[in-house]
């Protein structure tokens, strides 16, 4: 099976967008004041090898539709796979329903008509691959081959993965509001298992696009895999010290991911947000901008609209270390009695400006301190920002790479970690739509033997 596109995408956008007009005419003619729904279909191949045998195949396609009603403040949700018209009409009933057993909420209701997207830009998502399971399953095998051929240390292997998606997505609300467009998003990945002496270990490298042109070549991935693997052999222990940490470029990713979560309206009008009440204070240093362009083209987050409908626009959460905005949906702004900021369904491809230092460069920057590669775990705190994370990486002293670390922890508190900021790295160097380089934080507690 070849996984194209089995009609014309916009006769299938056109049959989705119908079914949004039939579901919010349903909608008002059992007497909503007002009602939203969103419709998808998707359709994906997936391919998973192992120590050269093939061990998955799976073909995927799904329908997904969801309804909001309102009735005056009162609001019901139902949600369905089956489109046909009398399942949509069920669901609608099943919304209504549940909208009456509700309480009135006066922030429940859809975000204001003059905010609603006017034009839909193409923003170059939808690239279909047409890729036989042959060609797939040869793709995710010189990718593993690749891994394994590395290097003798290689013992074993978790597999190579591949996987092509596509799909329509399709929003309509009463204030006569509809837009929709296609979207494709592909990947490789692939996962080692190293051997020296007693000592293992595991690690894995991944490419991810929207056009497969964009992907890194199978065999870079895998050999990627295996030289990070082969890098942690010999870990061991240090001793409890504070120093500086430096953060590898995909893991600091995470730490603007903890900014996203704290300035997200869900968190700041329940109050567990360690960010609450910080808009236009500085919370990093001056030398940090942070932004979402939700307009990227290609972007793996972009959109032209919100999950409200809301236009989206390129904007700074921080400038000059000051915090400009928080992320809101019409939900949360209204609780927090803000305008929405267009950020319904999530931040939209975030990135920080980066420095001029390459990762030779920032660990020359640090001198003497712990390079992580790796967390795990789950220990931050929303409320306080008390951040504690399980860790691996490499111990550095005098900029250079000394030994690989494991079975430590790191701790600190997020406030004093943005605002100890030191640098930004150049070293950017993973897939996302989170980017950013390496983070050079001036102390933290590192608790080992």
């Amino acid at each position: 099976m070849t996984i194209t596109a089995t009609e014309d995408t916009a006769e299938r956008l056109a049959r989705l967008q119908q079914h949004i007009e039939d579901l919010l005419r349903e909608a008002k003619d059992r007497g909503a004041s007002a009602a939203e729904a969103s419709v998808g279909s998707s359709a994906g191949l997936e391919v998973s090898v192992r120590l050269g045998e093939v061990e998955t195949v799976e073909h995927t396609r799904d329908n997904g539709l969801g309804i909001t009603v309102y009735f005056g403040h009162h609001k019901g949700s139902a949600s369905t796979t089956d489109l046909s018209p009398a399942s949509l009409r069920d669901t609608v009933a099943a919304a209504c329903t549940i909208a009456a057993q509700t309480q009135e909420d006066p922030c429940a209701h859809l975000a204001d008509a003059a905010l609603m997207a006017r034009t839909i830009p193409d923003l170059d998502l939808y690239h279909p691959w047409p890729l036989g399971v042959d060609e797939a399953i040869r793709i995710a095998a010189d990718c593993e081959d690749a891994a394994r051929a590395y290097d003798a240390r290689i013992v074993n292997s978790e597999g190579a993965s591949l996987s092509t998606h596509m799909g329509l997505q399709v929003y309509g609300n009463s204030h006569g509001f509809i837009g929709g467009y296609p979207s494709t998003r592909h990947g490789l990945s692939c996962a080692v298992v190293g051997e020296d002496g007693d000592a293992m270990q595991r690690d894995y490298w991944w490419t991810s696009a929207r056009c497969a042109a964009d992907l890194d070549p199978a065999r870079g991935v895998g050999e990627r895999a295996a030289e990070r693997t082969v890098a942690r052999l010999g870990a061991r222990q240090i001793d409890t010290r504070k120093a500086p940490v430096l953060f590898r470029a995909e893991v600091a990713a995470g730490l603007l991911r903890s900014l996203v979560s704290a300035i997200s309206g869900g968190s700041l009008y329940r109050r567990s947000s360690f960010l609450l009440d910080h808009l236009n204070e500085t919370i990093f240093p001056d030398f940090v901008r942070i932004h979402e362009q939700p307009l990227l083209p290609r972007g793996l987050a972009s959109a032209p609209f919100d999950g409200d409908g809301v236009a989206t626009w390129s904007k700074d959460l921080v400038s000059e270390g000051v915090l400009r905005t928080y992320l809101l949906d019409a939900y949360s702004g209204c609780r927090l009695k803000l305008p929405t900021t267009g950020n319904a369904g999530g931040v939209r491809n975030l990135s920080i400006d980066m420095g001029e230092l390459d990762r030779a460069g920032m660990l020359a920057l640090m001198g003497t301190g712990l390079f992580v590669t790796e967390l795990m775990g789950h220990g931050v705190n929303a409320v306080t920002g008390d951040y504690s994370r399980g860790a691996a990486g490499f111990w550095v002293e005098h900029g250079e790479i000394q030994f690989p670390v494991e079975e430590i922890t790191i701790a600190g508190n997020l406030k004093e970690m943005f605002a100890g900021l030191v640098a930004v790295g150049n070293d950017c160097d993973f897939p996302g739509s989170t980017r950013t380089g390496s983070w050079l934080i001036g102390e933290m507690t590192i608790a080992g033997e």
